[in-house]
């Protein structure tokens, strides 16, 4: 029996992602003519059929979003909820909750679940270890909307909300040079995730911006667990720094702790700037000066994108893929201010 024709065959024929030949099999207007032309012409000579059947029942709405995170034991990840829930209930749609577990294998298998389970639209945050989207690629197929937040792929062609993660980078470090830092050590996560290759970035120009050189040992690149901030905070201590920009509030906690126990003074020998504004910023001594991160916003923000997708799509119309970009704030507290200027919540 011959085997049947797939995106993925016409994908790898012509060296292209699966995704960029389901939207040219649409006639997304994201994908060029000429793209789209060979994409139809192969998939002709090929004798790829389309699913039709998929495309029928998509016109059947089971009024259920999907919902992948890669997190579900976090304040942050409840605010997002609690904001995807507070747009889809008046709308009269269920959520359908899976998480990752931070694993691009449990990532695949939550998208496959959620296509069986016929899911009007998805909205989801990539793993940790989530590197591409091919396994979205059935998403795109069927036609089914679908919005990535937080942690979105960098330069990928879909629909995204994020916060302007390299702004707050910038302000944490801009400030702590303000305080009179200068040895600022970084410790973040994997760099091939927006959110901290963004906020790395927005670092590396405030440093720029005071003619504060980079120095790439104050740089450390870790899990942001416990057992790893700990031993990146221990090896950075070696080089002496001033200050300490951890774009995690658990893991500037930790450090806090470590900082503690070795007798270091907060924030007078070393100034400490987490990211997030998780409840535990606020209850540590001293408190901690983070960047906000709005979740039950960007939920809202993603679930009112994502419906409106599920709209244009039951009337045939075309989604036009953006990227909606949530502003951040600072939240200035004891653990950064070593100068006159009154710590706010």
């Amino acid at each position: 029996m011959q085997k049947e024709i797939t995106i993925y065959d016409i994908a790898e024929r012509l060296g292209v992602s699966a995704t960029t030949v389901s939207r040219a099999l649409n006639d997304n207007p994201r994908i060029n003519k000429k793209t789209r032309e060979k994409v139809h012409q192969l998939a002709k000579e090929l004798g790829y059929r389309h699913n039709t059947l998929a495309a029928n029942l998509r016109k059947q709405q089971t009024k259920t979003i999907g919902v992948i995170l890669h997190e579900v034991n976090s304040y942050f990840a409840t605010s997002v909820l609690a904001g995807i829930e507070k747009v889809t209930t008046p709308e009269n749609f269920d959520i359908l909750i899976t998480h990752s577990a931070e694993t691009a294998e449990r990532e695949k298998a939550n998208v496959k679940n959620l296509i069986n389970k016929r899911v009007d639209g998805i909205i989801v945050s990539l793993a940790m270890h989530s590197h591409d989207i091919e396994h979205f690629a059935p998403v795109f197929d069927r036609e089914v909307p679908l919005v990535f937040f937080d942690r979105v792929l960098q330069g990928a062609e879909c629909t995204k909300v994020v916060i302007d993660n390299f702004q707050g980078g910038y302000d944490a470090t801009n400030h702590l040079i303000g305080q009179g830092c200068k040895k600022i050590a970084h410790i973040t996560g994997d760099l091939d995730l927006n959110v901290y290759m963004d906020r790395y970035k927005g670092y590396q120009k405030a440093l720029k911006d005071h003619k504060i050189k980079l120095n790439k040992e104050l740089v450390k690149v870790c899990g942001l667990n416990k057992a790893e901030t700990t031993q990146a905070v221990t090896e950075m201590l070696e080089h002496q720094p001033d200050a300490f920009f951890i774009p995690s509030d658990f893991a500037a906690a930790v450090c806090m702790e470590i900082l503690h126990n070795k007798g270091l003074r907060i924030p007078e020998d070393i100034a400490v700037f987490g990211f997030n504004n998780d409840m535990l910023s606020d209850l540590i001594t001293p408190k901690l000066s983070t960047i906000d991160y709005p979740g039950f916003l960007m939920g809202e923000m993603a679930a009112k994108t994502l419906i409106e997708q599920i709209k244009l799509r039951r009337k045939n119309k075309n989604v036009k893929d953006h990227t909606i970009v949530i502003p951040t704030e600072i939240i200035l507290r004891e653990s950064s201010v070593r100068k006159t200027a009154k710590p706010k919540r």
